[in-house]
């Protein structure tokens, strides 16, 4: 119960890694304010949560909308009295696409939800933890935020600009007690990736041979990555900052 009564906040609870980091957090003793834009299936894990027993608060928050973003988190103070932990996990998985084919209006989507919404929710969260004195932020990158990632170049550029903002926060704010890492999963068995593997004409093919450039020759489970997370932010961890804590199966080490 490393989290007793930390108040942790998750964006984009409702997908996959979301989803699996507010259960994790829940069983180490958190309570949880969550958001996504989606109601009905963030109201379904928040419903789910609380049946479980834990503490939830739930809002529909637009990450790339400072109002709304700013309302969740007063809303979060308004119900804990604090953010202990704050996860922008909120983002969009890449589409398979030549550089010099993708659309203004698709890159202008990508930039506004993985980076703008990670400036967003630091930009509001920052002033809380620096009043209360002290504060977690972990921020989801990717490992395509440290390498490059053919014909996924946008989301590449936007996962490398989250671990920038990431490293100028820790070293902003570091001397306000407060810590900001981010986490560069590896491909992980999310819905969004289950969607993408079942369109494909082989599906343990496409398995395979996505998980055959890691040391482990697989892909992540979410709960994996979570634990992850967990690690990052645990309050006992208190010298760990600006890092980018790489969770790739030993991809990027071959």
């Amino acid at each position: 119960m490393q989290y007793k009564d930390q108040v942790v906040m998750i964006t984009g609870a409702s997908g996959g890694l979301g989803q699996e980091a507010a259960k994790q957090f829940a069983q180490a003793g958190a309570k949880l304010a969550l958001s996504d834009i989606n109601e009905a299936l963030l109201s379904e894990v928040a419903a789910q949560l609380t049946e479980s027993g834990a503490e939830v608060y739930q809002q529909v928050c637009d990450v790339t909308d400072e109002l709304s973003v700013q309302n969740f988190v007063e809303a979060t103070v308004g119900v804990f009295g604090r953010i202990d932990v704050a996860i922008n996990n909120a983002g969009v998985d890449p589409e398979a696409t030549p550089l010099v084919d993708m659309p203004l209006a698709k890159f202008e989507s990508m930039m506004n939800i993985n980076v703008r919404g990670v400036f967003l929710g630091m930009k509001h969260q920052i002033p809380v933890m620096v009043k209360q004195q002290a504060g977690v932020i972990l921020n989801v990158s990717s490992i395509a935020g440290v390498n490059g990632a053919a014909y996924s170049g946008v989301y590449a550029a936007t996962k490398h600009a989250v671990i920038g903002l990431t490293k100028s926060a820790a070293a902003e704010y570091g001397r306000k007690n407060i810590r900001v890492n981010a986490i560069c999963p590896g491909i992980t068995a999310t819905n969004m990736f289950d969607r993408a593997i079942d369109s494909l004409p082989d599906r343990e093919f496409a398995i395979k041979q996505i998980g055959s450039d890691t040391c482990l020759k697989r892909h992540a489970q979410p709960d994996e990555i979570v634990r992850g997370m967990l690690f990052a932010c645990d309050p006992t961890n208190t010298y760990m900052t600006g890092h980018a804590l790489l969770m790739d199966g030993g991809f990027s080490a071959v």
